[in-house]
């Protein structure tokens, strides 16, 4: 019997040792270092649930080397929350991007070719800096150019593409990859230290905003 309990507490300790860094990490989030907390909530979009937004830009290379931790991650999101991607428009020379994201949204092909869009920039080196550049790379994966030409220069597109603007600004978004919490918190990479640390943050702050 007493081996059986001196080996039962030497499970326990090892388990109590192995949780440890992960308490002391969580404990060590610290707004305005880890995260930024905004001093005007944003009116989210979600309801009752969470809204997580990530800001970023098909143009930007560690948008394109976050896509793989964030899709992981995105996958074991709690119910009670919600994920929207935002291409704000932080300069102009964005804007044929964030209006290429919404045609593609609006024609329920955003996801088919959201990450195809990354590897042919950020692979194949390819700039697709106007709307013909994207709109002969996406014919090239069956996708109606006339459509999409269409699409890009609607007024339901114009429309999204200036709501993605107003939030960059109500957010203060001022680089990508960004994501944010439930409109009142932002995490940047360059605050998370990591792509991993960015998602680990959000988490925090999703239980925190669950409690």
């Amino acid at each position: 019997m007493g081996k059986k309990m001196h080996f039962i507490k030497k499970i326990s300790l090892l388990a109590l040792l192995f949780l440890l860094p992960a308490l002391t990490q969580a404990q060590n989030y610290e707004e305005g270092k880890s995260y930024s907390k905004l001093a005007k909530p944003v009116v989210t979009q979600s309801g009752d649930k969470i809204e997580i937004l990530e800001f970023f830009w098909y143009g930007c290379p560690h948008c394109f080397s976050f896509e793989p931790t964030l899709k992981k991650w995105r996958k074991d999101l709690p119910a009670n929350v919600t994920f929207t991607r935002v291409p704000a428009p932080l300069n102009k020379s964005w804007m044929p991007h964030t209006k290429t994201y919404y045609a593609l949204q609006i024609m329920g092909e955003d996801e088919k070719h959201h990450e195809a869009i990354f590897s042919e920039m950020h692979v194949k080196k390819q700039k697709l800096r106007n709307k013909e550049d994207i709109a002969d790379f996406l014919a090239t994966r069956g996708v109606d150019k006339k459509t999409f030409l269409s699409t890009f220069s609607s007024f339901a597109v114009e429309m999204r593409a200036n709501q993605a603007n107003q939030l960059g600004i109500q957010y203060r978004v001022n680089g990508v990859p960004m994501l944010t919490v439930n409109g009142k918190y932002t995490v940047s990479g360059s605050q998370a230290g990591s792509y991993i640390g960015m998602v680990k943050i959000s988490d925090h702050l999703i239980n925190k905003e669950s409690k």
